[in-house]
């Protein structure tokens, strides 16, 4: 005879089918506390016990939460996958509702292996995936086992035919929420943290330029504060040019460059003489000084530019460089690999020690691990818990909304109408017009909250989207703010919105930014936000988007879409990739 429960009749089993069954909204009544059901539920489940430790406290883990992240770095000459366990707290003691990381905890780091080609033009997607799987199996996680994290494909491997196909195959993969990622600007804010560059700066209060020198790329990342200020990239790379039993096997356009300027018409097949190997690193070295040391940048250097380049470092208390290259630039590798990497960093290392770059050498905590410990350790927030979902189960899980920026800044009287004009010619301007196009709004809120502003926010929003109202499609708004869950509540309740209303607060997005918005996580009330590019062959900051720039430069000012970022129209490049985990709040 089946088991039952005294006070309701129930058999055990009918009591775990109705916990498996149950909604979010059923947890705001204090029912189904310790459970577990499937993949239809519309939220997922912090892992905890009633008893024992008090990490293991439900009231707890709402201000505590633990993350599990990936970073699957696939480059020019090296493919490596590192796992991290990060936790992050909200500091309610100050009076925020923010999360920060307090702690990280490096659980696996793969081997590096050299990233498998099938040919000069396409990557070989099933070694790729034997890789990474292996990868998984070594450190006993499998994908449910991860939160958050990013597949990173940069330098060379950004141009083969078929890299956003693998970046995509990898993301689904590693995991429901591993963002797919590319561009030179994300590798150098990646490489900037994982090098310890970031740390560096805040330890010596003083400004540090991270140098990190791949297979096909070198990334600039200028860091103040801990912060990542400007990047940059370079087309100087270790693996540009790859010799088999002393004749050439692989020769990229840049390597061809690169050997042309040091007097040499190399091809595919001819045979090298070792001593024109160094002749050709040394010249790359010197035009890596003359990129970073000379201005104006020679012209014959300025266009081995990926990106813009940083004209002025300002006050820079040191450099640093990481990498494969830079394993030979600290002589922490002895071992050739048939490319130029290893005299390419003893060239650079001649250099710094002659005194040619202007700045002092510093310490790297890691060279060729940078990357992926960035993606790994470095790509995740939580923001506040005050956001709004009117029907968890409708609007999340959703993948790859488009970020829309309009520029707006709530002043001490919030204008509506202004608001609405901004929303609605940025539509405009991106070509974002249809009603039947999801997009996520994010918005800056600033002031106080006072009702009568936030409700004059809310109109401008209702007035700017009032063709996807209209049509009952549902609004997705982002915020830099705590007023979320009231936000959310005025649209719904005081401007008589039936629209699917989901608003978040504590995530700062730009345009070009794409997301993935997971299922709320209980108890903690949080949903996890991957902020990623999926910027591959046209970069859309190209030139259809100056038109778009110029648009806000002039409501803006000159730069203000930048954010602190330095990109260019180069098809391959982009600032950000990275997750937060923003907080669900009530339902309504």
């Amino acid at each position: 005879m089946a088991n039952e429960d005294e006070k309701s009749g129930r058999t055990v089993e009918d009591a775990i089918k109705a916990a498996a069954d149950h909604t979010l909204q059923e947890h705001n009544v204090g029912q189904y506390f310790h459970h577990e059901h499937d993949e239809e539920a519309d939220h997922e489940h912090d892992q905890f016990q009633y008893d024992g430790p008090i990490e293991e406290n439900p009231l707890w883990m709402q201000d505590n939460v633990h993350l599990t992240s990936v970073g699957i770095d696939i480059g020019s000459s090296g493919t490596q996958v590192i796992f991290s366990r990060i936790h992050l707290r909200r500091l309610s003691e100050d009076l925020t509702s923010r999360y920060y990381v307090v702690s990280r905890e490096q659980l696996y780091l793969s081997p590096v292996s050299l990233t498998p080609y099938a040919s000069v033009t396409r990557i070989d997607e099933d070694k790729l995936r034997d890789i990474v799987l292996e990868a998984y199996e070594g450190a006993g996680l499998k994908k449910d086992d991860v939160d958050t994290g990013a597949v990173i494909l940069t330098g060379e491997a950004l141009r083969r035919e078929n890299a956003q196909a693998i970046s995509a195959m990898l993301s689904e993969a590693g995991g429901e929420f591993v963002c797919a990622t590319a561009g030179h600007h994300m590798e150098s804010m990646l490489a900037a943290y994982g090098s310890g560059a970031a740390q560096a700066s805040l330890d010596l209060g003083k400004r540090v330029l991270n140098v990190d020198i791949g297979g096909g790329t070198t990334k600039l990342g200028l860091i103040e504060g801990g912060k990542v200020l400007v990047t940059a990239a370079v087309h100087i790379g270790g693996r540009l040019q790859v010799t088999e039993g002393g004749k050439i096997a692989r020769l990229d356009p840049a390597g061809r460059t690169h050997a042309r300027r040091a007097g040499f018409d190399w091809n595919l097949g001819d045979t090298i003489n070792p001593d024109d190997l160094d002749k050709v690193a040394d010249v790359m070295a010197d035009t890596l000084v003359a990129a970073l040391t000379e201005r104006p940048i020679p012209h014959d250097v300025a266009h081995l530019y990926l990106t813009d380049p940083i004209l002025d470092f300002g006050d820079l208390g040191g450099m640093m460089f990481s990498g494969g290259v830079a394993e030979y630039v600290y002589d922490r590798e002895q071992r050739d690999f048939n490319d130029m990497g290893k005299r390419l960093g003893a060239a650079i290392r001649r250099k710094v020690d002659a005194g040619k770059f202007a700045w002092p050498l510093l310490p790297a905590r890691e060279c060729i691990r940078a990357t992926a410990l960035g993606a790994s350790e470095y790509s995740v927030q939580l923001s506040g818990n005050t956001s709004y979902i009117s029907n968890p189960g409708i609007l999340l899980p959703k993948r790859n909304l488009q970020v829309l920026s309009p520029p707006f800044e709530a002043g001490e009287d919030v204008d509506p109408a202004a608001l609405a004009k901004a929303i609605i010619s940025h539509r405009k301007a991106f070509e974002l017009e249809s009603a039947d196009t999801e997009i996520a709004l994010a918005l800056r809120w600033t002031g106080p909250p006072a009702y009568e502003r936030i409700f004059a926010f809310a109109k401008g929003i209702v007035e700017g989207l009032a063709d996807k109202i209209a049509a009952g499609n549902p609004i997705y708004v982002m915020l830099d703010g705590d007023v979320a869950q009231t936000l959310g509540a005025v649209i719904r309740e005081d401007c008589g919105i039936e629209s699917e209303i989901l608003v978040i607060d504590g995530v700062m997005l730009m345009d070009f930014d794409y997301i993935d918005l997971g299922k709320v996580r209980i108890p903690s009330y949080t949903v996890p936000v991957t902020i990623k590019s999926l910027v591959f062959n046209e970069d859309p900051r190209g030139p259809r988007s100056k038109e778009i720039i110029h648009h806000r430069e002039q409501e803006d000012g000159p730069g203000a879409h930048t954010h602190g970022h330095h990109h260019h129209h180069d098809g391959h490049d982009h600032a950000h990739g990275h997750s937060h985990a923003a907080p669900a709040g009530k339902t309504a």
